[in-house]
C-alpha cells in the first residue's frame, strides 16, 4: 500500500515542478517574446486601451494615440501617414505591427522591463498607463525631397539617407508607399478589406523597399566594393592599366562580356585604368582585376561592408547577398553585381557611408532616443561602429574615384554635381533577365555616393525598378534618373 502511495506522491509532485517550470517559462523567462508576437490579438487588443507613446521627428508627432470613447478607448493614428509609413510601420487589429511600431513596442506600449516600476506606480497611484515616445533620426528635409524625386515623376524605387560620421538614418523612403490609418481603425471589417487590397495592389505598396521585400541586383554600384577589394589588397590602383578590348570571353564558359557601350572603355584607346572603369562604369576592367584576386577576395570585402550580416536598425533588414562565385567566369559576372548578388538600398548607402568616414562603416539607426511620459529620456542611442572593412588610405583612394565619377567630362554621375559641393557617385544599371518570351526585362536603375567628400555630412542610395517605368518607356537610365533622386536628397540635407 505505501509502495503505490509512494508513486503517485512522486508523480504529482514531478507535474507540479513541471507546472511550475513552464509557468516560470511563460510569465517571466518568454513573457517578452510572447508579448511581442505580432500574431499575438490578446497584445494588440489590449495595446489599444493603453495610451501608446508617439513616434517623434524633431519632437513632432508621426504617429500618435488619440481617444476614442469606445471600447478601445484609443485609435492609432498616423500624420503624413504615406511619407512616413517605411519608418512607422502600422499598428493594427488584425494584422500585427511593423516597423518600428514593431521593434520599439515594449517602449511605445509601456511594457518593457525599464517601464516595470513606473507601471506598478501608476497602478498604485491610479494613473492610467502610458507608453514611452520615441524620438528618430529622420531629417523631414531628406525625407520629403526622397518621397517628392520618386513620386513626382511616377517612380518605384526607395531612397536611404545616412550621416557617415554617425550611422544615423535621415531618409528610409519606399514607393509607392501606402496609408497605415487604413490599417488602424477600430473596424475590423475596414482593415481586413484594407489590407486585401493593399495586398493584392500589383506594385506591392506594403513591401519596405529600402531594406527588404525582393533584393536588387545592384549593378555597377557593387563596383566600389571590387574597386575597394582591388586597392586594400594591392592589386591595382586608379592608375593600373588593363587591356581595353570591347568584349571578353570568360574563362572555362561560352559567355562573353560587354562594356554597357558595346565598345571599348573610355577613350578607346589600348588600355584603361581602374578610376576610367569606374567613372565610366566599364564592366570589363572591373571583371579582369575582380579575377586577378582570390574568388573569395570581392565576397570577403563585401561581408566586412554589411552584406550577409544580420542587421537591426531596431527595425529586422533583410541581409544582403554576395556569394563566394564558383569559378573565374562566375567572379566576374558577380563582380559587375549580376549572378547571386543582391543588395538593398540601406546595403549600397553603408558602402558609400564607409567610404566616405575613411573606412569606418557606423552602424545604422533610426532611434535616437525613449522618452518617458513625463518627458524624461529613459534612453538613448549613441554611434557604433560597425566594421572596418578598409583603412583609410584606401577609402580616400576609392573616394577619389567617386568624386571623379562625377566631376570628369562624360562622367556618368556627373548629374549629381552640386554647385560648390564636392561630391563623390556611383551610377548602376542592372539586368534582370529575359521573361517567358526571351525579352530583356525592365533594368534596376541605381545610384550612389556622398557630399561633401572633404568633410562628408551625407550618404545616399537610390534604387529605382523597371527602367524608371512606363513614364520612361521602361528603359530610363541611372545616369539621369536616381542619379537625380540622390542629388535632390544630399541638397536637402547640406542646405540645412
Amino acid at each position: 500500500m505505501n509502495k503505490p502511495l509512494k508513486l503517485l506522491t512522486r508523480a504529482v509532485f514531478g507535474m507540479f515542478l513541471l507546472l511550475f517550470f513552464a509557468v516560470t517559462m511563460i510569465q517571466f523567462v518568454n513573457a517578452d517574446e510572447l508579448r511581442a508576437n505580432e500574431l499575438n490579438g490578446r497584445t494588440i487588443k489590449n495595446g489599444y486601451k493603453v495610451e501608446r507613446g508617439s513616434i517623434l521627428i524633431d519632437g513632432d508627432p508621426i504617429a500618435y494615440s488619440a481617444p476614442t470613447g469606445d471600447e478601445y478607448r484609443y485609435v492609432r493614428q498616423y500624420t503624413n501617414g504615406p511619407l512616413y509609413a517605411p519608418v512607422t510601420g502600422y499598428y493594427s487589429h488584425t494584422q500585427g505591427m511593423t516597423g518600428l511600431e514593431s521593434a520599439m513596442n515594449q517602449d511605445l506600449s509601456g511594457s518593457g522591463n525599464a517601464q516595470f516600476f513606473t507601471r506598478i506606480m501608476n497602478t498604485l497611484n491610479g494613473v492610467s498607463p502610458q507608453g514611452s515616445s520615441i524620438e528618430t533620426t529622420i531629417d523631414p528635409a531628406a525625407q520629403e525631397a526622397a518621397v517628392a524625386a520618386l513620386s513626382e515623376a511616377g517612380l518605384s524605387g526607395a531612397v536611404v539617407a545616412i550621416e557617415p560620421k554617425t550611422g544615423r538614418i535621415l531618409a528610409l523612403t519606399s514607393t509607392p508607399s501606402f496609408d497605415p490609418n487604413v490599417l488602424s481603425s477600430n473596424n475590423d471589417a475596414d482593415i481586413i478589406a484594407n489590407y486585401r487590397q493593399l495586398e493584392e495592389d500589383p506594385t506591392a505598396p506594403l513591401d519596405n523597399r529600402a531594406i527588404g521585400g525582393d533584393l536588387y541586383h545592384p549593378g555597377s554600384v557593387y563596383k566600389i566594393v571590387v574597386a575597394a577589394a582591388a586597392v586594400e589588397s594591392g592589386t591595382a590602383g586608379p592608375d593600373t592599366k588593363f587591356a581595353n578590348p570591347a568584349e571578353l570571353a570568360l574563362p572555362q564558359s561560352s559567355a562573353v562580356m560587354h562594356n554597357s557601350t558595346r565598345a571599348a572603355c573610355g577613350d578607346g584607346g589600348a588600355e584603361t585604368t581602374l578610376q576610367q572603369a569606374l567613372v565610366f562604369s566599364c564592366n570589363i576592367p572591373i571583371a579582369e582585376v575582380a579575377m586577378q584576386m582570390d574568388r573569395d577576395a570581392v565576397p570577403d570585402m563585401a561581408r566586412a561592408f554589411g552584406f550577409g550580416q544580420e542587421l537591426e536598425i531596431p527595425t529586422e533588414v533583410t541581409p544582403s547577398s554576395a556569394p563566394l562565385p564558383a569559378d573565374q567566369a562566375q567572379a566576374a559576372l558577380s563582380s559587375i553585381g549580376q549572378l547571386d548578388v543582391r543588395a538593398t538600398p540601406l546595403q549600397m548607402a553603408m558602402v558609400s557611408s564607409g567610404i566616405a568616414n575613411g573606412g569606418t562603416v557606423m552602424k545604422p539607426y533610426l532611434v535616437d532616443q525613449v522618452i518617458t511620459p513625463d518627458l524624461r529620456v529613459e534612453k538613448e542611442y549613441s554611434p557604433e561602429e560597425f566594421s572596418k572593412p578598409v583603412s583609410k588610405k584606401t577609402a580616400d583612394t576609392v573616394a577619389s574615384m567617386m568624386e571623379h565619377g562625377v566631376s570628369d567630362p562624360g562622367a556618368y554621375a556627373q548629374m549629381a554635381a552640386i554647385p560648390g559641393v564636392r561630391v563623390a557617385g556611383k551610377t548602376g544599371t542592372a539586368e534582370n533577365g529575359t521573361d517567358a518570351d526571351g525579352n530583356d526585362l525592365p533594368y534596376t536603375l541605381w545610384f550612389t555616393g556622398f557630399a561633401p567628400v572633404d568633410d562628408p555630412k551625407v550618404a545616399v542610395a537610390v534604387v529605382i525598378e523597371n527602367g524608371g517605368g512606363e513614364a520612361n518607356n521602361y528603359v530610363g537610365g541611372s545616369f539621369d534618373l536616381p542619379t537625380g533622386v540622390g542629388k535632390r536628397v544630399m541638397e536637402a540635407v547640406l542646405s540645412e
